[in-house]
């Protein structure tokens, strides 16, 4: 589950990358809005659980892009020296299988902060609506 939404959020920060300069793309942005509505709707939040939870959830979604954005970005460094060392290998490898870790830690760390805003069921609900979203991007991006 966890590969799935770093999939998406990999896919979403390459193309972010690459095709805008100041913030989020359209494309990126509305990816984000369809996905934050599916969560609204899937978990059936009050408006009062949204104040509170959106900002959150969208804060750890900034984490997270952050962390994958910087070990992409030294990746992008390794790739373009001539020649790279041993080290740069390692570094940008390192970078790139600590991700998941990384993304793991901000997940923790948010689970506690959206305990005491929804129900348990929520909780669990909201896993289900982040795979649930990830597979129709993927479906798709795969029909295309």
């Amino acid at each position: 589950m966890k590969k799935i939404v770093s999939i998406l959020i990999m896919v979403l920060a390459i193309t972010s990358a690459a095709t805008a300069q100041n913030g989020r793309t359209k494309f990126a942005t509305d990816m984000y809005q369809a996905k934050h509505e599916m969560i609204i709707e899937e978990l059936s939040l009050t408006l009062s659980q949204q104040k509170q939870f959106m900002p959150l959830y969208e804060q750890m979604e900034r984490e997270i892009y952050q962390v994958n954005r910087n070990a992409r970005a030294l990746a992008n460094e390794v790739e373009k020296k001539k020649n790279p060392s041993d080290r740069d290998y390692e570094a940008a490898a390192s970078a790139l299988s600590n991700t998941r870790v990384q993304e793991g830690e901000i997940e923790a760390k948010y689970f506690e902060k959206f305990s005491k805003i929804l129900s348990k069921k929520q909780l669990f609900q909201l896993k289900q609506a982040e795979v649930k979203f990830t597979r129709e991007m993927l479906n798709k991006r795969k029909k295309k």
